[in-house]
């Protein structure tokens, strides 16, 4: 089963600072028929403009990925961490017992473009933990790179760990260039084009859109070339139930 998520149909929030989709509901936007999409809680496509951002806030029992499409990202943490990010690098953090945390972009006049992924976690009160990926651009040319996978997750080169069963991969596939993705009877996969368009069959993808993928294999294809993001989990039924 394949389900098209048009991004001009997601749920917004215009800050000044901040511009934000909003895959699933968050914040203001509430919708009780999207709330998640398996264990996948949120996915929010932010731009923070240059010297704005998130101050400290708490988060617990969530493991958090963040994935820079354009720009660079400040991080602070009650942890003691301090780190930056540009694009196409990933940061994680398993929020745990409880932990706070500012994202900045302390650019003098660029903007910062993100994806703020939550996942739900397989069990609560994990000890707090931080880490980040300086992922290189070419590796991820024409090709799925491996980002992050579960701890009990065998066979994945994957160099992020978190407490589910996923497994999220990136791709930069040139003009003219295809690429299969294969989701078994009893996985799930979410689809996001970041940059560029992209074709799925008869279905058209253009930046910021989504694609829910079901226990189905799928071929991806592009004309002038997409910068995509997937991430594949266990089925949930129940999520097609409720």
């Amino acid at each position: 089963m394949l389900r098209f998520i048009d991004h001009t149909k997601m749920g917004r929030s215009q800050l000044g600072w901040l511009d934000s989709h909003f895959h699933f509901s968050f914040a203001e936007y509430h919708n009780p028929k999207n709330i998640r999409f398996g264990v996948l809680r949120v996915l929010n496509d932010d731009i923070i403009q240059a010297q704005t951002g998130f101050d400290t806030h708490p988060h617990r029992d969530m493991e958090i990925l963040t994935y820079v499409v354009q720009g660079a990202v400040s991080h602070k943490d009650s942890m003691g961490n301090a780190h930056a990010l540009k694009r196409g690098q990933v940061q994680y953090m398993s929020a745990g017992t409880g932990v706070f945390h500012s994202e900045h972009n302390l650019q003098e006049k660029d903007e910062l473009r993100l994806m703020q992924i939550w996942i739900l976690p397989d069990q609560r009160g994990y000890e707090p933990n931080y880490g980040d990926y300086q992922f290189a651009l070419e590796d991820r040319v024409n090709k799925w790179m491996p980002i992050a996978t579960g701890y009990g997750n065998k066979g994945s080169d994957a160099p992020i760990k978190i407490h589910q069963d996923i497994n999220a991969y990136a791709t930069i596939l040139s003009a003219g260039k295809n690429i299969d993705f294969k989701v078994s009877d009893s996985r799930q996969a979410y689809l996001v084009c970041l940059e560029g368009a992209a074709k799925i069959g008869d279905i058209s993808l253009n930046t910021r859109d989504a694609l829910e993928i079901v226990q189905e294999d799928v071929t991806i294809t592009t004309d002038d070339g997409c910068h995509l993001l997937i991430i594949e989990m266990a089925y949930d039924d129940a999520y097609y139930t409720t």
